[in-house]
This record gives C-alpha cells, structure tokens and sequence, in this order.
C-alpha cells in the first residue's frame, strides 16, 4: 500500500508541476488567461479538447455504463464520433475564423456579436447558461476525480473533491487555459497507457474477448445483446439521438474555446486528425475495460466500498476497483493519478470559461481585469465544489446533462450565426430556452433511454427559428 500512495502522490506531483510550469510562458492578461494568446499548436489543442472532452466521462461513467448495459454502449462510441465528425467540419474552423474577426474571448460574445454591433441580453443570457450548466459540469469532474481517491485510500468522496478544487485553483492561477492545455496533453498519453495496462492485466484473469463474451452471456443474456431493447421510437431515432449527443460539441464552451486558441484556421486540419486518432481508441478501449470489469468483478455491487450507492453510483467506481485488483502498486499510482489530475484539468478548463462568462459576458467592465478573472474563478470553483459535495448525480448523469442542455441551448443558434443567418435577439432566445426546457423534460419524463435528450433538446431549438422569424415580421 506504501508504494501505491508513493506512486500516486509522485504521478500527481509530475502532473501538478507541468500545469504550474506554464506560468513561465504566461502573460498576465485576460486574452492569455482565457485565450492563451491564441497560439496554441495544433496537436497541443488536439489532445487538450480530446482530454477535456472525455477525461472523467470515459474513465468513470463510460466505464460504468458498459458495466450496467454490457456490449449495447458500443452505439453510443458509433454516434457520439459521426456527430463528433459533423462538428469539426461545419462548425470548429467557423469558430475559430469568427472569433478572431470578432475580437471575442467566449462562445456567449461570439453568439452575440455581429459586424451590426452586440446583442447585450442574448450575451448575458449565454454567459448565465454557461455559468451555470459549466458550473454543473465542473462539478461532475470534481466527483469523477474523488472516485480515485475513496478507492485508494478510502476515503469519502468529500475529500478528494475538496483537494481537486485546490489543485484547480492552482492551475487556474498559474497559466490560465495554457495551465490546462499543457496538463489535458500530458494526461492523454497517461490516459491510454492506464486503459491499456488494465486489459492486459485483465485479459491475463479473464481471457480472450470470446472468453468475456461468454462469462458475459452467463451472467445475463443482455449484456452481450448489440441492440437494446424496449426502445419506444425505433433503433433508428435511438442511433440519432447518439449522433447528436456527439454533435452537441458544437454548443460546449470549454471544447471550442480550444480551438479559438489554436494558431490558426488552417492547422485545424491537423487538430482533427490527432484529436481522432487518439478519441476513437480510447473510446474502444473505455468500452472494453467495461466489459472485463463486469466479467471480471461480478460482485462490484456488493462489496463494502459501494455499501449505500445508488448502482450508477457504484459502478463508477469500477475503474479504480479494478486498477486496485489488478495492476501492480506503481502502476496502481499511476492510472489512478491520471484520472484525478485528468479530472482536474478538465475541471479547471470548465471553470476557466464560466470565469470568462462572468467578466467577458455577463459583467463586461471586467474585461481586462486580470484581478477579476482570478476572483471569478474562486467564486466558481466555489460554485463548482458546492455542487460536488451535496448533488445526488452520479458523475455519468450529471455530464450528460448539462452537455445537452449546453449543445441544445447554444449550439443551434451558434451554428446558424456562424453560417451567417441572421438571427434577432427574440429568435435566440427562444431557441436557447425552447432547447435547455426540453432537454430537461425529455430527462424527467424518462425517455432518455429510448432517444437521447440532446435531439429533442436540438429539434425544439430549430424549430424556434421559424418561429422568432414570425413574431419579427408581425
């Protein structure tokens, strides 16, 4: 156990002192804060927004997804990369093109700003949903990265979330987003060794994948079903709805402030392959781990450490349970300390943006002040810390989530600004709320399962276009 913690609290430190060390490129500005400048190289800014994107999500809740639906989950890798796809081509180079003609920091001044001048409520009405629905997100990964630690030390998921909200101010602090856009591309490279090492590892106690298959089909016939069943609207509509749910990048502040910092809009081209050839096989190996997980440790439900967790809950901790069973001590430290820093960063990257919203958006006589964009970030770390300590959500539900309501609520109006539709300020904002309501009561009503909140979320949006159009011309 000695050399296990050794190994952590070593891992952590490396990955700590690579996002403290941006400080040495930093400038104390807002645009370098937030923006990094805008010369961010193009791998750099891949590996950052693949990390960012799916750092706790992949580790923790796609994991235990897998581990509840068994081999179904691999629909929902086959929709998120073809939506993934359609975001890098229609809408991630207009980003970065626009916010640079613009002179904008954040998504909610890119949505609001045209060459007619600014849209004051519609920016504020951005800046507040991504305060808040970021705000949620952030939180999330303070409780993905918390997961690490309770199974390593055992202690309860309080604490590592405190200690992540440390660790996120002071990456915050040292380097901005360039703190997290160095710290997002070291942990990718940890990321994949930590995923491949567990299916070596398992493979070794459980065998070849026929052997998983069939010690999966032993347990319940309907881990190893490809398609789910029940659904209430069709495979079809349950396919689309994962197609969207990847194409929900387009509204994801903390994702495209990514590639606003790149270098430029020719090098996204570039961007897209890395980010691709490293999201794809990760998604893979996610989804594998799962299923070893479930063939291999059948009584994760039972045994002390999930004692009084709901089963998502519980089976979020399937990675680090199994890392603890499998790998030896060094290894151990490693992975588990890649997924807390990943958490982190990702985390502090979240938080970073609803500092933005704050100071760029909401309340723009902070624009250039260095000191309250440091300010705004205590206050939604705060926020963010809050929301991890008392929130009932596991990790997978709470990310879902507020992807949804942020891809619902700014990605179809963003993408028909960028295409250059015009747009009045009515017109936005019954898409923004027409698209978070839904999501939110497609969520209550139960019907996630059958078609994901994201395309009913996105659809009611669009649909809000004709609509403003006709209270305009009236």
């Amino acid at each position: 156990m000695t050399t296990v913690i050794v190994s952590f609290l070593f891992f952590l430190a490396v990955f700590v002192v690579i996002g403290v060390s941006s400080a040495l490129a930093r400038k104390n500005t807002t645009d370098d804060y937030l923006l990094a400048g805008r010369d961010v190289p193009p791998w750099l800014a891949a590996l950052s927004a693949v990390a960012t994107n799916n750092s706790g999500f992949m580790f923790i809740g796609q994991i235990a997804y897998t581990y509840r639906v068994g081999i179904e989950s691999v629909w929902m890798m086959i929709g998120w990369v073809l939506g993934d796809l359609a975001a890098w081509w229609l809408v991630h180079p207009r980003v970065r093109r626009e916010s640079e003609n613009m002179n904008v920091a954040t998504v909610p001044a890119l949505l609001g700003t045209t060459r007619d001048g600014e849209k004051r409520i519609i920016i504020i009405l951005g800046g507040l949903m991504t305060f808040i629905l970021l705000g949620v997100y952030a939180a999330a990964q303070l409780k993905a990265g918390s997961a690490a630690l309770q199974t390593l030390f055992g202690w309860q998921p309080q604490v590592g979330a405190v200690i992540g909200a440390i660790i996120v101010v002071l990456y915050c602090f040292s380097g901005g987003i360039r703190a997290s856009i160095w710290t997002d591309a070291a942990q990718s490279f940890v990321m994949i060794l930590a995923m491949g090492a567990l299916l070596i590892a398992a493979s070794l106690e459980v065998g070849s994948p026929r052997d998983v298959w069939n010690n999966l089909q032993s347990q319940d016939p309907d881990l190893v079903g490809w398609f789910p069943t029940d659904l209430k609207f069709g495979f079809a509509m349950y396919l689309l709805g994962m197609t969207f749910g990847g194409f929900g990048a387009i509204g994801q502040p903390h994702i495209l402030v990514r590639f606003m910092a790149i270098r430029s809009v020719d090098q996204l081209q570039r961007a897209k392959w890395i980010y691709f050839l490293w999201f794809i096989p990760f998604f893979i190996a996610s989804i594998a781990v799962g299923l070893y997980a479930r063939a291999y440790m059948p009584d994760l439900l039972s045994i002390p450490l999930t004692e009084g967790l709901t089963e998502a809950q519980a089976t979020e901790l399937a990675m680090p349970e199994m890392a603890k069973r499998l790998l030896p001590d060094g290894l151990i430290g490693l992975t588990l300390a890649g997924l807390f820093a990943a958490t982190m960063s990702t985390a502090d990257s979240q938080i970073l943006v609803c500092s933005g919203a704050i100071t760029q958006d909401i309340n723009p006589k902070w624009k250039s002040s260095y000191l309250a964009s440091k300010i705004a970030t205590l206050a939604v770390t705060g926020l963010a810390l809050s929301v991890a300590l008392f929130a009932g959500q596991g990790v997978f539900a709470l990310v879902l989530i507020a992807w949804s309501a942020l891809g619902a609520g700014l990605g179809p109006p963003l993408l028909l600004r960028l295409l250059g539709v015009n747009l009045s300020s009515l017109t936005i904002c019954l898409m923004m709320t027409a698209g978070v309501t839904t999501v939110v009561a497609w969520n209550m009503i139960g019907y996630d399962g059958d078609v994901f909140k994201l395309f009913p979320g996105m659809v009611a949006s669009f649909l809000m276009w004709p609509v403003g159009n006709l209270f305009r011309r009236t």
